[in-house]
This record gives C-alpha cells, structure tokens and sequence, in this order.
C-alpha cells in the first residue's frame, strides 16, 4: 500500500473568536474535563461503570436547563422497545404532528432519565409531540438491538400518522440511528417521513473524515472508536446500517437538515452526508455554527438559539408539506 503523504505542522495556540457571543466565548474558555479512556471490549463492568459515569455528568448539565413550557410524559412499549411520549403544553389535541427522537450518547449511553431529559428539550425547542426511543444499547445490547428498536417505533408511528405527520432525528449517536432507521425503512419497503434532522451527526464509525485529525484536540471529545468497536460487535464498521454515510440514496431519502459546528469533531462527517445526498438528488440543507465543537456551546448561546430557529423552520415547513 502507498503512504499517504502527510502535512506536519507546528503545536499551536487556538484563541477563542472574540466575535462569538459571551455565552459561546465562556463555554470555550471553561477547563476541559481528563478524558478516562474506554475499558477494553471484553470489560463489560468497566463499560457499564464508564455509561454510569457519562450519564451522571449529562445529567447534571441538563438540570440547569429548564424546560421553557412545562410537559406531560407517557412511558411507552412496542414489541418489547421502550420509549416516552413527551407533549409541550399549548399542543393542541388534533395536531398531528409528531417528531421520532432519537438521542445521542455515542451508542452507549443517554438510556432512562438522561434520555427523556434529552426528547423534552427536542420537544420544547419544535412545539410538537415528541416519541422518544429508550434503546437498548451495549455491552449488554449491540448492533443491531438499538436499531431494532428504532425501526419498531418507526412502524408503531406509521399505524397512526400519515407518512406527511412524521418527522425522524437526532443528534450525535442519534443521528448514526435515525439515518440507519431511514435507510433499513426503506429497503424494507416503508414510507419516507416527511424529513429527517441528522444533527452533529456520528454517521461514520469508521473516522475517515478530515476533521476526525484536523479537529483532533480542538474538539475536547476525542475519537470514539472503541465504543464504535462496541456496538458494532463484529459488524463492518463501514455498512450502511452501522455507518449511514456509505448508504446509497439514489434510493430515496427524505429531505434533512444536517448541523455541525467548524470545531466539531464530526464536520467532515456532516459535510460528507450533505454532499452524498446532493449527489442523489435528495433535498439537504447544512448549518455549520462557527467555532463550535461537538455539543455547541451547552445550550444557552444566541448562536444555538439561532439554529434553533433555523430547525423548527425547516421542521414547520415540512410538516405542512413544504
């Protein structure tokens, strides 16, 4: 095999932009938590200990986040998949609309709470009904248990929504799913939604892209291969069901709507997905949010509030048949 050639450039400082907003510029500026490194994937007590872990401390940030209008929840079952029914109030009783989430969580944690505290800021942010999918996920459950799961909620929607009702997402690990969803829906012969969010997606486990070295360091996250080992259990890291972006959508895909942030770690992974689709034809908006890595800014920024804006858009239009 030929050797790549390589660009060796010089350790550097990176300033925080002073054009951001103070919110952006302080959560850049916060000290970096040591990374742990993941157990070996034959410690199964060492992964279920390091989920714990990751899940407190995402827990612990969502609890400064208020939900802005106050929800009713529903715990929900189909066919042994968990999920949770979360409605904003001020939803009127004929709206049909309804949003899949899918959380994120590097297909290894966001499960219970975490996972419901995640679909009500989805819920608050769109103003719609929200199904949450409580996966199942590993070291107890890999591929394909969590897209399993996903896939059943997607039917479960279908017997009572018209395809124009749906839309399917998520952010992260949750994005891998809903485009794994999305692809396996139809080739299996199921209806399109009416769109797809894949936000600050994780649609490669294999890491090929460019900003997995360029944003290395830049993006306090570090690369996830161990986990996407993990999941994948054995599975190619590069099939279209574990990894999304090596999908073929001259099949058919709904309209999406991708994010990423120019210090996130997975840009190349957003800019890749939204070119394949434009290669196929399938209608793709990209905001990228300057100096943002992955997870933006905590959620309190303007900048984020801007594409949150930016997303119910695109959501209200498509759910009136935009």
């Amino acid at each position: 095999m030929t050797e790549r050639p390589v660009l060796h450039i010089p350790a550097r400082d990176i300033p925080v932009p002073g054009h951001l907003s103070a919110e952006a510029q302080a959560w850049l500026a916060m000290p970096r938590p040591e990374g742990g490194g993941h157990p070996a994937l034959d410690d199964a007590e060492g992964w279920r200990k390091h989920v714990a872990g990751m899940d407190a401390m995402v827990m612990t940030m969502y609890m400064h986040r208020a939900p802005k209008v106050p929800c009713t929840y529903r715990d929900l079952n189909e066919g042994g998949a968990r999920g949770y029914e979360i409605v904003p109030e001020g939803v009127a009783p004929g709206d049909a609309r309804v949003y899949l989430d899918i959380h994120g969580g590097a297909l290894i944690m966001g499960s219970g709470e975490v996972c419901k505290a995640m679909a009500t800021g989805s819920a608050c942010n769109l103003g719609v009904r929200v199904v949450a999918v409580d996966y199942r996920m590993p070291p107890a459950h890999p591929y394909p248990a969590g897209l399993d799961d996903c896939l059943a909620f997607y039917k479960a929607l279908l017997r009572d929504h018209a395809p124009s009702e749906i839309i399917v997402g998520g952010g992260s690990a949750g994005a891998n799913l809903a485009g794994a969803l999305l692809l396996r829906a139809r080739d299996e012969g199921l209806p399109m939604p009416a769109a797809a969010l894949v936000l600050s997606p994780e649609v490669d486990l294999t890491e090929s892209g460019d900003s997995f070295k360029t944003n290395a360091g830049i993006d306090g996250m570090g690369s996830l291969m161990q986990a996407n080992l993990l999941y994948a259990a054995g599975a190619p890291l590069d099939h279209p069901y574990v990894s999304p972006l090596f999908g073929d959508f001259s099949k058919g895909f709904p309209p999406t709507l991708i994010t990423a942030g120019t210090r996130d770690l997975f840009l190349s992974n957003a800019v890749r997905f939204h070119r394949k689709l434009r290669g196929a034809g399938i209608e793709a908006e990209l905001h990228i949010i300057e100096a943002a890595a992955h997870g933006a800014f905590g959620g309190g920024s303007p900048e984020e509030a801007e594409l949150n804006r930016e997303v119910r858009r695109f959501c209200d239009a498509k759910w009136d048949g935009g």
